[in-house]
């Protein structure tokens, strides 16, 4: 397991484990501070010692043996795994060297010296430089605040707003110098995969020119080369583009930071300071605290920002009630009483500003007014899959095989954005769009047209391989072996909405086009992945460790490009029945809430005749035999609408569309393998005994009975978390929301019900029955 990510957004809260993270990743800098010194050592010990050079390469070579990279992030690519393993690889070959006893090592501080210890010095310096800055900034913000928080509250207004103001300048500059350190820390550690490798790349290539067998070497050597040189430009690109995506979330959120929290577990969490009585009176003592509205439970951990250490056990309470304290009932400011129900007496607790306490107070259901600071920021783009946007799409494809194939830097440079977006108004015009496919003039530069093609793909209203099956692909990208991440990426493939696949289909043929002259435009496939993954794979939430995956984005738009026949026209294996995809779904759903970027993908029928429909599910049928146990036969032989498996192979079945009905059907089918996790309720036409209710995963309580016309009961429900809506059918709602008139849903995972007179889906783990 590599480093954890630094969130930007954990600056803000400062909390135990972000400096516990910050602690790592500083111990990892140290260790490689230390390691490049030793190596430098090593390296002069080499040029000038030649008596002792047999013995000087074997401590080389067993230093480099002995150091490991940890890459942050939970899996490496196989480019970084080619980049850790190279130093093993470089110990080997002087290991090998080691009888040669060669006596002339040339270039050697120019190609080794001087790099690491300029990278030594500019890179990791800099860091500790910045850890002094951010030590000296954290522990003049905590004096301040303590200052500050001591003010009696009887002072003159004017004194205290100025008292305020000034606590605000110096946490939001302890806030931005925390971003520049977190933000410098990470930088480090990135650029020693290639700045700190690439010099013993370097340097080994000069040695074996002056080895007796250096010629044979060589020539071993020369295949791993290739590839560590490929591996170490490939990380460098994708370096460029990562270190770009986290300077913009920094700066993002210097400007504003609560528009990018952290999605918590927690109603509430950030620093107390909490009252205890002492044999010589009262002291207030820095506590963290959480509290999670649900269970009720507070939980205070007593912790020193300055030292960076606990200060005694944590303690944790139920909360009974919450009331402000009154500002003459007390000297200090911005405080509140806690009861608990398992501790006698009343725990009184300071904030740290106004502000502070207001939020806690609304997040133990005190007496301060709701605050709801929801935001809809998601915007919807203009562009659509429709005929008009295979139009352009074709068009600007054309266009690039016709006249641009062999333009170096294809994809990579960029038009200007006037006339980028000059270009897509005119091929997004419907006037324009009725016109032939290959109809852009030849006024129009290679570049313009391939920006405006990325243009489009960007302003999609979701990326063209779907959020949510975004990290199914990162997870696929993550497998070990080729063949597995081959195959399950092509069974994902197939999963997609069909216009969503055709138009994936025709960009990989087209980038598969370009790679095939990547000699003369210079775009191979590693390079059109750093393109194009951010684009078409983007993450729903922009974090750093989302950031962290653009590599392994990368790496899915290499496979589809590289496998992009087999992928597209052909059929993946299916290794699961729909009785076993419906049982592992329900497992999964039994174990822990879906995520909302992680929604189930929901087949809707078509109008159809009941022959047709009877025709369907009797082809279904007997191609689920040979697989299918009896008893999942029984079940799916009994169902009076079976939807079809996306990734059935049966070239008669159409494939059903992914989108969501304006109006759901308001009994699902009882036997529907598409309701796992609902009791079979039973229909008119099929009455069911109520004792026949399923498993205890549902929602719905076993001894509940149907009414008496047989259709689902309603029922109100509480929200046990946040979640922020996808689609129009959907309901954004924070967690305590409490719902009417909630019953199943046609699709499975998802309840129906209303709040605030709107009628929407729900998952079903996020809700608990009253």
């Amino acid at each position: 397991m590599g480093l954890p990510a630094l969130e930007f957004s954990d600056c803000c809260l400062d909390s135990p484990h972000f400096r516990e993270t910050l602690k790592s990743h500083e111990a990892e800098l140290d260790k490689t501070n230390k390691f490049i010194k030793e190596l430098i050592k090593d390296g002069k010990s080499l040029i000038s010692a030649l008596k002792n050079l047999s013995s000087a390469k074997r401590k080389f070579a067993d230093s480099l043996n002995e150091f490991k990279f940890q890459c942050i992030g939970d899996a490496e690519t196989d480019d970084e795994m080619c980049i850790a393993r190279s130093l093993q690889e470089f110990a080997t070959v002087l290991r090998n060297l080691e009888d040669e006893r060669i006596r002339m090592i040339e270039n050697a501080s120019e190609v080794l010296i001087t790099p690491l210890e300029k990278f030594r010095k500019e890179q990791i310096g800099a860091a500790k430089e910045a850890k002094k800055k951010y030590d000296k900034e954290t522990e003049k913000y905590c004096g301040i605040l303590e200052k500050h928080l001591n003010l009696s509250s009887k002072k003159k207004e004017s004194q205290l707003q100025e008292a305020d103001s000034q606590v605000d300048l110096v946490r939001q500059h302890f806030y931005e110098v925390s971003l520049e350190y977190v933000f410098k820390v990470q930088e480090v550690q990135e650029r020693k995969m290639f700045e700190f490798v690439e010099p013993l790349l370097a340097f080994l290539q000069g040695l074996f020119t002056f080895y007796h067998h250096g010629y044979e070497l060589a020539k071993d050597f020369s295949d791993f080369k290739t590839q560590l040189t490929i591996s170490i430009q490939n990380t460098r690109n994708r370096f460029e583009g990562t270190r770009s995506e986290v300077e913009s979330l920094m700066k993002k959120m210097k400007e504003n930071p609560l528009e990018h929290k952290t999605i918590s577990p927690y109603t509430m969490e950030g620093y107390l300071y909490v009252q205890e009585k002492r044999h010589f009176g009262t002291s207030w003592v820095k506590h963290y605290c959480t509290y999670q509205r649900d269970s009720k439970q507070i939980t205070m951990v007593p912790f020193d920002q300055k030292s960076g250490g606990k200060g005694g056990e944590d303690e944790s309470v139920t909360l009974k009630s919450c009331t402000r304290r009154k500002t003459d009932s007390i000297e200090k400011r911005f405080c509140f009483d806690v009861e608990a129900v398992d501790r006698p007496g009343v725990i009184t607790m300071q904030a740290l500003s106004e502000e502070d306490r207001r939020l806690w107070m609304e997040a133990m259901d005190g007496r301060e007014p709701v605050y709801n600071s929801n935001k809809d920021s998601q915007s919807e783009g203009t562009a659509q899959l429709d005929s008009i946007g295979f139009s352009i799409i074709r068009k600007c494809i054309h266009a690039v095989e016709t006249r641009g194939i062999n333009e170096q830097g294809l994809y990579r440079i960029v038009g200007v954005n006037s006339r980028v977006q000059k270009l897509l108004s005119i091929l997004m015009d419907p006037k324009t769009a009725s016109e032939t496919e290959t109809d852009i003039c030849a006024e129009w530069e290679i570049k313009t047209i391939t920006s405006a093609l990325k243009t489009y793909l960007r302003m999609l209203p979701g990326p063209l391989m779907m959020y949510q099956f975004q990290r199914s692909f990162i997870k696929a990208a993550k497998l070990e072996n080729q063949e597995s991440r081959v195959s399950e990426i092509h069974s994902l493939v197939h999963r997609l909405p069909e216009k969503n696949r055709q138009m994936l289909q025709l960009l990989m043929n087209h980038l598969a086009n370009v790679a095939n002259n990547h000699k003369q435009n210079l775009m191979t496939v590693a390079n059109l992945g750093v393109v194009f993954g951010p684009t078409l794979l983007r993450p729903q939430e922009e974090t750093v460790a989302a950031i962290m995956d653009i590599k392994f984005q990368n790496i899915v738009i290499e496979i589809l490009i590289e496998n992009h026949e087999k992928i597209f026209n052909t059929m993946p294996d299916v290794s699961l029945t729909n009785a076993q995809l419906h049982l592992s779904r329900k497992k999964s759903s039994d174990s822990k809430p879906p995520s909302c970027s992680e929604r189930p993908l929901t087949l809707f029928h078509a109008v159809q005749s009941s022959e047709k429909q009877e025709q369907r599910n009797s082809i279904i049928n007997s191609s689920l035999e040979s697989v299918v146990s009896s008893n999942a036969n029984s079940i799916l032989n009994s169902s009076t609408s079976l939807q079809p498996n996306m990734n059935s192979s049966d070239p008669d079945l159409d494939v059903i569309k992914p989108t969501r009905p304006n109006s759901l059907p308001p009994n699902p089918s009882p036997t529907s393998p598409l309701s796992p996790s609902w009791p079979m309720f039973s229909a008119p036409s099929s009455p069911m005994p109520t004792s026949s209710t399923s498993s205890d995963s549902s929602p719905v309580r076993p001894e509940e009975e149907v009414h008496e016309d047989n259709s689902t009961p309603f029922r109100k429900a509480k929200a046990l978390y946040a979640c922020k809506a996808e689609h129009d059918s959907e309901l954004s709602f924070t967690a305590g929301t409490v719902f009417d008139n909630v019953h199943p849903s046609q699709e499975p995972g998802w309840l129906e019900g209303t709040l605030n007179g709107k009628t929407g889906l729900i998952p079903e783990n996020y809700v608990e029955f009253l």
